[in-house]
């Protein structure tokens, strides 16, 4: 009788231990908001819970490199998970566009951001910021805008650079610069604009922003971190991910 007692009790600290596992997430700024909510959603549905790092894509592969002790990274491009993958730093076959970026000019206050984007023709502006675009994927694409809109040699002297695209957003929110290019996500309550004043960068200026995940190769083989996979892929996480104002893949 007692050894089945015993017995009964390891099964039940077993099956606590499985349902209290915690996944530690690189996540690329842009999308630490969204993940907040459906880490919170994703904890109450399913026991497991997510350490959320947020930061730039590229000093997360340093990072993941340099043996940093992530098990699922959420890039902000999907060039950097492929490249971890050739590099045998990723679990095959784990690779998905959990979801696709839109670019915006924006500024914090009204009326400075026209519709067509005309103000940076125009450049009534001292300070524009934007991410670093050697590590910031949502960097690289602004650079990448100007220079097809041709303006980037006459604005670079006023380019103010941010180590990622949170800290390109506080450049712009504190008016360190007027205005700035940010992702759409990040400016967006409920689907409309926070405040200030936008333009949302039409597509074909800059390479699609095909956001990837994929499962590291410290966290294969874990339970939370495939039940976490999985969740990014719901219906309801769909959800949170197009009310940011992403785009899914079809």
């Amino acid at each position: 009788m007692i050894r089945s007692l015993l017995l009964l009790l390891v099964l039940l600290s077993t099956s606590s231990m499985a349902i209290s596992e915690e996944v530690q997430v690189a996540v690329a700024a842009n999308f630490a908001v969204p993940l907040q909510k459906i880490a919170a959603d994703f904890e109450k549905d399913t026991g497991h819970k997510a350490i959320i790092s947020s930061g730039a894509t590229g000093k997360f592969y340093a990072q993941i490199k340099s043996g940093a002790p992530f098990d699922v990274l959420l890039s902000a491009d999907d060039t950097t998970t492929a490249k971890l993958e050739g590099e045998s730093m990723t679990v095959a076959g784990s690779r998905f566009v959990y979801a696709i970026g839109k670019l915006a000019l924006w500024s914090a206050k009204p009326g400075v951001v026209d519709d067509d984007g005309r103000i940076l023709s125009t450049g009534r502006f001292s300070h524009l910021a934007v991410a670093n675009p050697k590590t910031a994927p949502y960097g690289a694409a602004a650079i990448e805008t100007m220079k097809n809109l041709g303006v980037l040699e006459k604005l670079s002297p006023r380019l103010v650079q941010g180590e990622n695209i949170a800290q390109t957003q506080q450049f712009i929110s504190t008016g360190n610069a007027e205005l700035g290019f940010v992702a759409l996500s990040q400016i967006q309550d409920n689907g409309k604009l926070a405040n200030g004043s936008v333009w949302i960068v039409p597509a074909g200026l800059y390479s699609p922003i095909r956001q990837e995940a994929a499962v590291l190769a410290k966290g294969k083989g874990k339970a939370a971190v495939s039940a976490l996979m999985d969740y990014l892929k719901s219906d309801k996480a769909k959800a949170v991910i197009k009310g940011f104002g992403y785009d899914l893949q079809g």
